[in-house]
């Protein structure tokens, strides 16, 4: 059976949304089906129409599915994306991560690799905080945490972030070199969580 990636993430203007469709395009390059899902927006109407880009953005990825907690039950893997607010989860996507216990509580977040991916308006806007705020989450979880390191020349070409892809968007949209860090973060998500199915179907054949 294909091993199954979420890929799940909020994105205001688009940024984000860049880095979601390539790293989900890693995975499924590594032979994983996905499932590229978007948080509901809540911030009001009026911030949204102050910022015409945010206003394209939430027009322009109207046809991606909202997430719901049935994605990570069916799901062998995460990868959350979110961009830094003051160096940290942005609302959106914490509300939906706040809804996760019932899952937790039962232990289906439990021992499934976990990735995250970011934006902040400069190099140092919080990116690395931001990572490191969304991965405390997943410590509660029992999730197991599966950063890019330096594990390929990619990471370091796209400014050499060790905890995920993350975008610098004063510069303007992602470029090929971030975007190739997030496909390559999509695939060795993909071959860990297949790695550790084969592992969890091998202990329970053995049982």
């Amino acid at each position: 059976m294909r091993t199954r990636i979420a890929v799940i993430y909020y994105s205001a203007t688009g940024n984000v949304h860049q880095l979601a469709r390539a790293l989900a395009a890693g995975a499924e390059g590594a032979g994983a089906q996905t499932r590229l899902r978007r948080v509901a927006e809540l911030a009001p109407a009026s911030a949204i129409e102050s910022n015409p880009a945010w206003r394209q953005h939430v027009e322009d990825t109207a046809d991606v599915p909202v997430d719901c907690l049935a994605d990570l039950e069916w799901a062998d893997g995460y990868a959350f994306g979110t961009p830094a607010r003051f160096g940290n989860v942005a609302s959106q996507l914490k509300q939906f991560i706040d809804t996760t216990g019932p899952l937790w509580a039962a232990g289906l977040l439990a021992d499934k690799p976990v990735t995250g991916f970011t934006s902040a308006i400069n190099a140092h806007g919080g990116n690395e905080s931001t990572l490191l705020a969304l991965y405390n989450t997943m410590y509660h979880w029992g999730a197991v945490i599966v950063p890019p390191g330096y594990t390929d020349e990619v990471v370091a070409a796209a400014g050499g972030n060790p905890y995920g892809a993350a975008h610098a968007s004063s510069i303007g949209s992602p470029g090929e070199s971030v975007l190739a860090a997030a496909r390559y973060q999509g695939t060795r998500l993909a071959h860990v969580a297949a790695a550790m199915a084969r592992a969890r179907a091998s202990l329970h054949r053995a049982a």
